[in-house]
């Protein structure tokens, strides 16, 4: 059986993809992008993706992924700040934000059948509008042989404490360079995603994600096989391990959840006996349900402490983590973590402080149009994302709290800053704070703790989830909201949210 790409029905020899992904280099080039350049990409899990992340790679250019769930407000942003010079999406997608894009910037669109409605010049391809349709474009070009340069990735865009996402940019490292750092990024891939030469891997998570798309990134580099799902679907996960003979597969805890509410004879229906190893960096995973998966998928459950920023700082296996529940493990290759406390001491075993880290194997990166923001979170060539945690006598890392507040629900990360944003434009709500609160499927979910401007206020769950639906990403609306009068506060006025989340973690196997 040839090496080969599998993205829903569409299947691609290497050779095929590489051709094809060949000719797409030659189309982006045409637009004028250089080395360095931005493209964005509003777009679901498909094999099209796939060749724009390796076109991207071969001209040195930086492919910014943007979440489909996005608002138009949001996606404007993004492709605002990020500069980008071309963006790549689905007809049906660019119907709800083509009002929101320059009519300067160039968009190439796979034709969904939904695109009749397009009467924008900047619309390069899509059937209706040009006569082009993405297929039809790509192939006009010629395969791409232009001189050899260093790849960039992916340019992820996180929250922070202001609520507004940040771009982040990892530099280009030197030609002359590159070996050894992928020699030092090679076992860092091995330990925290189990992809190395010859693999068959599959990935059911949304590439617009980081961790799934440094997993994209690698697997088309390595792998044998390498199968996208479109959508995550319990049972046909099991289903395409059994098929293509995985044997590396990417999930998140809220994928374990829903794994293990299969029926016995689901999950005996198919063999799962080619997988080695299971990848996750989405989220905590909350020690029990990572026990469920070690006994029904065996020992070889992994899970890593990673950020966009800092790149993938620990690991820990299955036999570790029944050792040691709750923990996120070890560094690993070079990684270097230190807790710091208040005043900027090392912190003994055991007692909890800042966590700082450092991962060689990455380049280091800045915050596109926002240096400043880079230097705020810096700590003698150490960086930290506010987040709370403590080393144990064998240097097993653990995470207690997130001082940024920041909420992850389903492997996604969630900043309360921008809900709490939205929310205080709202005329009757005086103020408010967003927390996350432990969820049985999701890990985490939001409660929005909301102080009506007057006690007789009209307010209610129901319409504020409707007032903010046109404002911000569905996933990030609370399903819960609670009205009190007053909310606890520090001596400067500010609320405290450690205490609106205690209640609800203290019988929690975690802290976060």
């Amino acid at each position: 059986m040839k090496p080969s790409i599998f993205a829903g029905t569409d299947a691609l020899t290497f050779e095929q993809f590489n051709l094809q992904s060949d000719q797409l280099a030659a189309g982006i080039s045409a637009l004028g992008l250089n080395e360095g350049d931005v493209i964005a990409i509003y777009m679901r899990n498909r094999m099209q993706y796939l060749q724009i992340i390796q076109a991207c790679k071969q001209l040195g250019i930086y492919y910014c992924p943007i979440n489909w769930h996005f608002t138009a407000d949001e996606v404007s942003f993004i492709l605002t700040d990020s500069g980008a010079k071309a963006l790549f999406t689905e007809s049906d997608l660019i119907q709800g934000i083509v009002n929101h894009v320059s009519a300067q910037l160039p968009i190439i669109c796979v034709n969904t059948g939904t695109d009749d409605l397009l009467p924008h010049s900047n619309v390069l391809a899509t059937s209706s509008s040009s006569g082009l349709d993405f297929e039809t474009w790509r192939a006009q070009h010629p395969p791409y042989r232009g001189p050899a340069v260093s790849p960039r990735g992916h340019m992820a865009y996180t929250s922070g404490t202001t609520g507004r996402p940040k771009g982040v940019v990892r530099f280009a490292v030197p030609l002359d360079k590159l070996e050894a750092q992928q020699i030092f990024m090679k076992e860092v891939v091995i330990h925290a995603l189990g992809l190395q030469a010859g693999c068959r891997a599959l990935l059911p998570a949304p590439i617009y994600h980081s961790g799934p798309s440094i997993f994209t990134q690698v697997s088309l580099r390595v792998c044998d096989t390498f199968v996208l799902m479109p959508r995550f679907d319990p049972e046909q996960v099991l289903k395409l391990i059994a098929l293509h003979k995985i044997d590396v597969v990417y999930l998140v805890p809220i994928m374990y959840v829903r794994l293990l509410k299969l029926s016995t004879a689901i999950r005996n229906k198919y063999d799962l006996s080619s997988l080695k190893f299971v990848a996750s960096t989405g989220s905590p995973c909350p020690p029990e349900i990572k026990r469920q998966m070690i006994e029904w998928f065996g020992p070889i459950i992994y899970e890593t402490y990673a950020s966009s920023e800092a790149g993938m700082i620990t690991g820990i296996s299955s036999a570790e983590a029944l050792r040691k529940p709750g923990s996120a493990g070890k560094p690993i290759g070079q990684g270097v973590i230190r807790i710091i406390d208040e005043n900027g001491h090392l912190c003994p075993p055991n007692q909890p402080g800042k966590i700082y880290v450092h991962q060689p194997a990455y380049a280091d990166f800045t915050y596109k149009n926002n240096p400043d923001a880079r230097k705020k979170i810096e700590r003698n060539g150490l960086i930290t994302l506010g987040d709370i945690g403590y080393l144990d006598e064998q240097g097993y890392l653990f995470v207690c709290d997130r001082e940024s507040d920041m909420v992850i629900s389903g492997g996604v990360n969630i900043y309360p800053a921008e809900i709490e944003n939205e929310l205080m434009t709202h005329p009757d709500i005086a103020d408010c704070g967003v927390v996350g609160i432990p969820d049985e499927e999701y890990g985490e979910k939001l409660l929005a703790f909301i102080q009506p401007v007057r006690a007789s206020s009209a307010l209610t769950a129901d319409r504020l989830m409707d007032w903010l639906k046109p404002k911000i990403a569905g996933y990030k609306i609370p399903r819960e909201f609670r009205f009190q009068p007053d909310l606890p506060r520090d001596d400067s006025g500010k609320i405290v949210k450690r205490k609106l989340r205690q209640p609800f973690w203290e019988k929690s196997q975690r802290n976060v």
